[in-house]
């Protein structure tokens, strides 16, 4: 899970709780977005609202509950199987992450689209297809909002595209060969089999599973959909429905490319996915740890072994771990960076990079000059959060502004996400103690625009990870 307190509100008890220097609730202003607003309002002071009912830990789909075959049962283990505590991280261990299967031939049951139940380990058909389906198998991630938002108000959002990101690196790491962070969220519904309109569910992401077309979105996008969630019974608040708002703007086709909108077969194709190679395995490097001494699992069983350690834990960990961390992070963020030319969710051949620079890293130590002070100032960026005052290090990932535009915002988040994913299942193989600190304010401590990061220390056996 990530280190907020409840609802992301400062404790009132702690030296680094006071906001008075954060910056007012942004209004809304001629010529800027409202993803621009929505940002500006997730990193502000404004303390979230009451909360409210957060709905089903999973969605309870009906039907048959069919066991994961045999070529996926071990990915799908060791990336986003159990229950409250998952290998893949989660802002308040609220898990809001969907995974819906796309299966071809050849993967251990008829083709069609499944829904994943990952306390239960379990398949939920949505649907068969026929004709030619393509081989291999993929998952298109999608988030229920609700789940988070309920706590994190109107700081949800952000922490929403973050998760994502979190799950898509657990799969990487357990053998998955390659994800999408910047298809079209309609495509992307599309080949989910998700209903036109609001349906409770954002698709955000695709990860293959196994080898397969490229082309393999846009031909389940173009069947007919598949079972709709269950309707959430409970009302939706406005600080919902203005998540779901910002998350239908992040997804939006990219300016200048039109995404049909009939899912007919043979109808107009849907634009083709960018696919992008894992880099978030574990470094090489990262298998060694202090004295030369072997450093625990790897791949797969570094993530399955992946949990956020109990604060405090100031113990600076040794420069050789420090940088096989950060460079895991910066080679996940590196791999998910649209390649260069190429316009997020453009068609070829388009020059503009619509998803903005690459994110920056910055590592602090806690015995670095000054570093008391920055601490400090972080930890009332963090929501308040004192224990960031005694910890080891702080990987930080920044880089987007306030006024980025949607695709820049969900990329950034997205990947920010999976590089710490990446780095936290590097640090667990090195044998720290870590924990992901999401929902930054403004505020004068470190760099400007956080959108992730990774506290660092070492373990002992009051902190070790859970």
């Amino acid at each position: 899970m990530y280190s907020e307190p409840a609802g992301s509100r400062a404790s009132s008890t702690s030296p680094a709780s006071s906001a008075s220097f954060m910056s007012p609730a942004p209004r809304a202003l001629p010529g800027r977005s409202p993803v621009s607003v929505a940002l500006s309002l997730a990193r502000s002071g404004r303390v979230p609202g009451p909360r409210f009912p957060a709905g089903p830990q999973t969605t309870p789909w009906p039907g048959p509950a069919l066991p994961v075959p045999g070529p996926l049962d071990r990915l799908l283990r060791r990336s986003l199987a159990g229950g409250r505590l998952r290998p893949a991280a989660s802002a308040g261990a609220l898990h809001p992450v969907n995974a819906h299967l796309l299966l071809g031939a050849g993967t251990g049951l008829p083709p069609g689209r499944y829904a994943y139940q990952p306390v239960t380990h379990r398949l939920h058909p949505r649907g068969a297809v026929d004709g030619n389906v393509p081989p291999g198998a993929l998952a298109v991630l999608t988030v229920t909002a609700r789940r988070t938002v309920s706590q994190y108000g109107h700081r949800g959002w952000p922490l929403l595209l973050l998760d994502t990101g979190h799950a898509a690196a657990a799969l990487v790491l357990a053998g998955a060969p390659a994800w999408c962070p910047d298809a079209d969220g309609a495509l992307l519904a599309a080949a989910a089999g998700l209903p036109s309109g609001r349906c409770g569910e954002h698709a955000l992401a695709a990860v293959r599973l196994t080898p397969g077309p490229e082309d393999a979105l846009a031909w389940w996008a173009a069947r007919p959909p598949g079972a709709p969630p269950p309707p959430d019974a409970h009302p939706a608040p406005p600080v919902l429905r203005d998540a779901w708002d910002v998350l239908d703007a992040l997804t939006a086709p990219a300016r200048g490319r039109a995404v049909p909108a009939a899912r007919r077969r043979g109808g107009a194709p849907y634009p083709d996915a960018v696919w992008r190679a894992p880099g978030a395995a574990v470094p090489p490097e990262a298998g060694t740890g202090p004295n030369g001494a072997e450093a625990g699992p790897d791949g797969a069983e570094a993530v399955a072994a992946r949990r956020s350690a109990q604060p405090p834990f100031p113990g600076v960990p040794d420069e050789t771990r420090l940088a096989a961390v950060a460079r895991a992070a910066a080679a996940a963020a590196a791999a998910a960076h649209p390649p260069r030319g190429r316009a997020t969710g453009a068609p070829a051949g388009a020059t503009a990079t619509t998803a903005g620079p690459a994110l920056a890293w910055d590592l602090v130590r806690a015995d670095a000059p000054g570093a008391p002070r920055r601490a400090e100032d972080l930890a009332r960026r963090a929501a308040g959060q004192a224990w960031l005052t005694r910890t080891g290090a702080l990987l930080l990932a920044h880089g987007c502004p306030d006024d980025a535009g949607p695709a820049h915002v969900r990329h950034a988040h997205l990947t920010a996400g999976y590089a710490v994913g990446a780095a936290q299942a590097t640090a667990a193989r090195l044998g720290l103690a870590s924990r992901p600190v999401g929902s930054w304010q403004h505020g004068p401590g470190g760099p400007a625009h956080l959108v992730h990061a990774l506290a660092l220390g070492t373990a002992t056996e009051g902190n070790s990870p859970r």
